[in-house]
């Protein structure tokens, strides 16, 4: 039984800890131990929370005690991988990108063709950026979600563990909301609506590419066309209902009309002539998302260079993009947005005006069912200078007069 104790080892989850995943905090703190080892550890009953059992995808609360197996020399020694140091270039460009920043939150303005992270023969990437964006914050920066690597605009990164928890829940359970603009070839037949297509790895492609197929997860998008350049091209604003791997860009790609530059998804056919350039016009315009501190974190990015020229050149005005399709605005609408709402709030009077004249027109017609007069009653057949059977008699009415009638004309 002391042999057992001693090989025990325990820990007390720390504030900055709170809320995240029990093998997150094993990368944290004892960064050597492998994930087949913890996972064996909690299938034996070795790890526990409390004293209760613990599994590794369980949260964690401050304060809690965690006991664990003393890990093996020579896993807990195993070096942490590091990075490569930043240059005044790399400093330059992740401080450019600042949009947004407090003490729990940094919201970055991503350029487009700069990879989220890491992966093959991807030296540059805004996850080796962020320690530039520490400041005097506790920890290194994390993000909490990820942009495509051609995809421009808003990307949230936190400054803290316990924010990095709070955010990553809010994102998997589509609290947050997420507004695209994009350019599209063609114009959807529909001006808006929801695009409901399940969405799965393509087979052969190493699930670096989607597609539409029957057995995928449930992918939901609800789209709007801003402004349209005549049939050739769309200006629309997209939100993600689910989040899967390029699910706007397999969408819209799906309905025939390719993401701008999308060469992946739409083939030669996600490009146009002339001086739009073949860059993805695909942008994380705005991001709305509850802050751990209270209130919330409502931004929007400015479109970049290339994306904003694209607009320019096909004359779409930037002002139509603040009507959205969600009901929640972001400060006093523009002018074009209340031109529109005076436009249909004077449609609707009118409609309603009509619809009391019809109403007068009813009222002064005896009627047995809408829209038609009551049929007038037939004269009975009888005898001359007698009365209708059941009727009293009576004295024979007089003919009205009636004026006289002008004479038809030759």
């Amino acid at each position: 039984m002391s042999d057992a104790k001693a090989n025990l080892d325990g820990a007390t989850i720390a504030e900055e800890d709170d809320g995240i995943r029990l093998d997150r905090w094993f990368k944290r703190h004892r960064e050597g131990t492998p994930h087949a080892l913890l996972a064996r550890w909690a299938r034996s009953g070795q790890l526990t929370l409390d004293g209760k059992k613990a599994d590794v995808s369980d949260r964690i609360a401050t304060g809690q005690k965690l006991v664990m197996p003393t890990p093996p020399v020579e896993t807990a020694a195993r070096p942490a991988r590091k990075g490569r140091p930043l240059t005044d270039a790399d400093i330059e460009l992740a401080t450019g990108m600042l949009i947004h920043r407090d003490a729990s939150a940094i919201v970055l303005n991503k350029l487009p063709g700069l990879a989220t992270q890491g992966g093959t023969k991807t030296e540059q990437h805004v996850d080796g950026l962020l320690d530039a964006l520490k400041f005097d914050g506790p920890t290194r920066p994390k993000l909490v979600h990820r942009l495509d690597k051609d995809t421009s605009g808003a990307l949230l990164v936190a400054r803290t563990p316990k924010a990095a928890a709070y955010f990553a829940k809010s994102f998997s359970n589509r609290s947050a909301k997420k507004t695209y603009w994009a350019l599209i070839v063609g114009v959807p037949d529909i001006q808006q609506g929801e695009i409901d297509l399940p969405l799965a790895k393509q087979p052969g492609s190493g699930g670096e590419k989607m597609h539409v197929h029957d057995s995928g997860l449930a992918s939901k998008t609800r789209y709007r066309v801003i402004e349209r350049a005549g049939n050739s091209a769309a200006w629309v604003e997209l939100q993600p209902l689910t989040g899967r791997t390029h699910q706007l860009r397999v969408h819209m790609a799906a309905i025939g009309h390719p993401i701008v530059g999308d060469g992946k998804y739409g083939g030669k056919g996600a490009f146009l002539t002339g001086t739009i350039s073949r860059k993805m016009h695909l942008h994380s315009r705005r991001l709305r998302i509850d802050h751990p501190d209270g209130g919330a974190i409502d931004i929007s990015a400015e479109v970049p260079e290339h994306f904003a020229a694209s607009l320019d050149a096909l004359g779409f005005d930037l002002l139509l993009g603040e009507v959205g399709i969600d009901p929640t605005e972001k400060g006093p609408p523009p002018k074009s947005a209340l031109k529109a709402q005076a436009k249909a709030h004077s449609k609707q009077i009118r409609k309603a005006r009509r619809g009391e004249r019809r109403g007068r027109t009813a009222e002064s017609k005896p009627t047995d069912f809408v829209g038609k007069p009551k049929p007038k009653a037939k004269a009975k057949p009888g005898k001359p200078g007698k009365p209708a059977p059941g009727k009293p008699a009576g004295k024979k009415p007089s003919a009205k007069k009636h004026p006289a009638r002008p004479p038809k004309a030759d």
